[in-house]
């Protein structure tokens, strides 16, 4: 594999502006790493992860998230809302494969109650018939060659691993460990049906390198490539902690059996911290422009942040710039709409910071009145991960309207020297 678009180029550029860590003394994958991971934002190479190298906090911040897109911060947002999917792949050769043995890899256990060590930066490329995907997907390790993995119900893996099993099929599949940030950020977005490629391959410029593994999936750049099929096998997975920094649920989930491996000569292994900061901005950053787009059909939107502490995935903060005086509880009403997940949402005007929690509680504090500004939604779909979901799964949604009354503005406008 070439080193343009990978993991290794990434870290070179967080070097160059000051983000990276370096830990040359040896760092234990069961904890130890985390911990560290779980003190700071920056990214932690490891020089002697057990042995080998690896990473973590990645893409942990805005910041770097901005720094591997090539987009200044505050224009996220509305660049990634205007992505056509349309980005060239390039097939230049197939895979080399050795024999698996995840043995080989520093795969963490991230806290006490695991159930063992897990896969958490393992992108699950699959492809069945004419249809591929790629979604990360955390994953027991149980034995040298197989891995249990959580396939969320609905979801594009699950949907192709089911329709292969009704075909007495094996679900033909290739996780990619190690990748440019944009791979990673493509694989977590909803995009169309099979075009995580071509939308790394756009956010990276236009053009990316794949390679074709023996099983016929095709993988970017990475530093670890495993191949191999989800059958009919299953087994009992977790617990593991997810977004919310709680346990979830133990289930029964399908098995993936490697039947090859591909390692980059002194390969850098990347663990994402569950329920760390890298694994909220991968939850909640690929939401935004969906957001974005969903309350621009119904007013002037100017930015929307999925917080930190609202794990990423649970709060949004919507900016807008209002025209008529509902304009607020419609845009509630179009991001609850186009992500499900989301749980308590507040709309603030354009002199409010979205990205500043003070900022957006001075707006709840001066300009939120509790018998006009609420929208309250019992019974909704909610989010799996929620600890306090309901039995049926579903939630109450809250919207908090935190915008200035139109034609009233002069009341509520802050003083300043400007």
């Amino acid at each position: 594999m070439e080193e343009r678009a990978g993991m290794r180029g990434f870290i070179d550029q967080m070097r160059e502006c000051g983000g990276v860590i370096d830990y040359e003394d040896p760092v234990a994958a069961d904890y130890d790493a985390c911990r560290l991971a779980h003190g700071t934002d920056r990214l932690l190479l490891f020089h002697d992860l057990e042995g080998k190298r690896g990473v973590m906090n990645v893409t942990a911040t805005r910041n770097a998230l901005s720094q591997a897109l090539n987009i200044p911060e505050t224009d996220l947002v509305r660049r990634l809302s205007l992505a056509e999917f349309q980005g060239n792949v390039v097939c230049e050769g197939n895979l080399p494969m050795s024999a698996p043995d995840l043995q080989k890899i520093p795969v963490m256990k991230h806290f006490p109650r695991d159930a063992g060590k897990y896969i958490t930066a393992g992108i699950v490329f699959s492809r069945y018939g004419a249809t591929e995907n790629a979604s990360i997907h955390r994953m027991q390790v149980l034995d040298e060659k197989r891995v249990a993995a959580r396939l969320v119900e609905g979801r594009h893996t699950y949907t192709l691993h089911k329709a292969a099993v009704e075909r007495g099929d094996r679900l033909p599949v290739a996780v990619a460990i190690g990748v440019h940030p944009t791979v990673t950020i493509a694989s977590c977005t909803r995009v169309p049906k099979g075009k995580e490629l071509s939308y790394a391959a756009e956010l990276l410029g236009g053009e990316m390198p794949v390679y074709r593994c023996p099983n016929g999936v095709l993988v970017p750049d990475a530093e670890i490539v495993f191949e191999g099929y989800i059958g009919n096998e299953t087994t009992m997975e977790g617990p593991f902690v997810d977004i919310t920094g709680t346990y979830d649920l133990v289930r029964e989930q399908p098995v993936i059996e490697f039947t090859g491996m591909h390692l980059k000569k002194d390969f850098i292994y990347h663990g994402i911290l569950p329920g760390g900061n890298e694994h909220k901005m991968l939850m909640g950053a690929p939401y935004e422009p969906s957001i974005y787009r969903a309350v621009g059909g119904v007013t002037e939107v100017k930015n929307v942040v999925l917080t930190t502490g609202g794990c990423g995935y649970f709060h949004a903060v919507i900016q807008i710039r209002k025209q008529t005086q509902g304009d607020g509880k419609n845009a509630i009403l179009a991001a609850l709409a186009s992500h499900t997940s989301l749980k308590h949402v507040v709309v603030v005007d354009t002199d409010i910071n979205p990205s500043d929690i003070q900022d957006v509680e001075f707006a709840i504090a001066t300009r939120v009145r509790g018998d006009k500004s609420l929208l309250v939604i019992p019974g909704a779909r909610g989010s799996s991960l929620d600890p306090c979901k309901a039995e049926d799964g579903t939630n109450v949604k809250v919207g908090i309207d935190a915008t200035m009354p139109l034609g009233r503005e002069d009341e509520f406008r802050r003083a300043g020297w400007d």
